[in-house]
């Protein structure tokens, strides 16, 4: 039987908007889990008691933002636009059916010239209930980096030329690495030369052009966005380039996301794995394992996790070897007499250590020359074997371990549930496969917005 249903539009009802709010509604949960009032804690010293205009409620404000990224909403105008019409919404921000919200335009305002970098900083801690819940678990924390498409068009670029970034590591490498110089009878490297002068050779010190040429800043070519200058272009295969920022996350076993930091796309994973990793480890120091892929297994991160008294959970990293050459583990160190033992059984021996922190060891091209193997082994016109060892190799060896190690290996089977399942949800329900912001600081406090609405919904349920 057919039923055609009355569209009374105008019936008048009194009803409580409390009421009209399923108990099991999201937002009913948040602001169960959350105490809002500690936003007006943090603003009121900047608030005069007796004098001025009356302010907009800055708790309304900041829930407006919220809602945007808990239901990934393209745009603060799009969410004034749904919370004008929605009676969950209302009911989140305690305004009435016929009762004004604010404007999308007064929202924006203040977001963009009010919700600061130091702001942001704190909204993870005042939020933080979680911890105080017992719900974060972080002695295991998982990190890693997802790009974030940049508001800026690839065909305007420019060449420009900037100096080449320093490792925060240099100045402890050069150590360890004059060190080792000076154990094996070499001389330690000058800062003012790019290599040890012979010992046979007089110097030549009558050239200044070229000492001051060696103290200039070494430059490196890079592409620039004429769009968003603070965006990096991002390259991956032979055809995808795109100017992008990236993501740093680390979080625990349970999805909380514990730190971010922000970066242009073209900044390696390894390169920003010190910030976040200081920051993670300071907020909690009873972290254990450090869970990430092989982009983050380099000598000075194994080193630094392991000095910590933590382990590095990682995966395994294919050695570069030559093409259609000896396997790799066919050259072994020995550790006693420190040589490399080549697949024929012969010695390459020490020759030096280079600024990057690598032995070099290199073979007898006497014997190299009558090799039967010497085309598995090497195509050098002078008939030499080079292999190279880093200093810090043996914390490299100390991630292999825990590799193989059962409970270490579970870990890291879990990075596809935990921090790869967090940017999934970020780009599939927040909207954060790409960026509608321009400039390293608002992409930043727009990413951490998300990234607390994601906190909060796990938490509220």
């Amino acid at each position: 039987m057919l039923e055609r249903e009355k569209m009374d539009r105008d019936a008048v009802e009194i009803v409580g908007i409390d009421s009209l709010v399923p108990q099991d509604h999201l937002l009913r949960k948040i602001d169960q889990a959350v105490d809002f009032n500690r936003v007006y804690e943090m603003v009121e010293p900047l608030y005069c008691e007796d004098n001025g205009r009356p302010s907009v409620d800055l708790v309304v404000l900041f829930k407006m933002v919220l809602i945007q990224h808990v239901y990934g909403l393209a745009s603060l105008r799009r969410a004034a636009e749904e919370i004008r019409g929605s009676i969950y919404y209302r009911w989140f921000l305690g305004y009435s059916l016929q009762e004004e919200t604010p404007h999308f335009s007064m929202v924006s305002y203040n977001f963009r010239h009010r919700f600061t970098e130091e702001t942001a900083d704190q909204i993870p801690l005042d939020f933080g209930e979680a911890a105080e819940a017992g719900c974060l678990s972080p002695k295991a924390v998982f990190i890693d980096g997802t790009h974030i498409k940049a508001n800026a068009n690839t065909k305007k670029q420019v060449k420009i030329q900037v100096p080449v970034a320093s490792k925060q590591c240099a100045r402890e490498l050069m150590e360890e690495v004059n060190a080792d110089r000076q154990a094996h009878g070499k001389k330690p490297f000058d800062d003012n030369d790019e290599s040890p002068a012979p010992a046979k050779k007089r110097r030549d010190n009558t050239s200044k052009k070229r000492l001051v040429r060696q103290k200039k800043e070494k430059l490196r070519t890079v592409t620039r966005s004429a769009t968003d200058p603070d965006s990096g272009l991002f390259v991956k295969g032979e055809h995808k380039r795109q100017f992008a920022y990236e993501a740093h996350t680390a979080c625990d076993k349970h999805g909380f996301i514990l730190e971010t930091v922000i970066t242009p796309g073209n900044v390696h994973d390894s390169v920003a794995f010190d910030v976040v990793y200081d920051r993670v480890t300071a907020a909690f120091p009873e972290a254990e394992t450090i869970v990430a892929d092989s982009a983050y297994k380099t000598p000075h991160i194994c080193k630094k996790v392991f000095e910590d008294g933590r382990v590095l959970s990682t995966a395994y990293k294919r050695p570069q070897t030559m093409k259609g050459g000896h396997e790799w583990w066919k050259y072994v160190y020995d550790e006693h007499d420190d040589c490399v033992i080549c697949p024929e059984y012969q010695v390459l021996t020490y020759r030096t250590t280079n600024r990057d922190g690598y032995r070099e060891y290199r073979s007898n091209p006497n014997i190299c020359l009558n090799c039967p193997t010497r085309h598995l082994c090497t195509h050098s016109k002078d008939c030499v074997k080079t292999m190279h060892r880093h200093i810090w190799k043996d914390y490299e060896e100390l991630a292999d371990d825990a590799r193989y190690t059962p409970k270490y290996r579970e870990l890291y089977k879990r990075r596809k549930e935990t921090i790869e399942r967090v940017f999934a949800d970020a780009k599939e329900k927040h909207a954060m496969r790409y960026t509608q912001y321009r400039g390293l600081a608002q992409v930043t406090n727009w990413v951490k917005l998300k990234f607390v609405a994601m906190n909060l919904k796990k938490l509220a349920n």
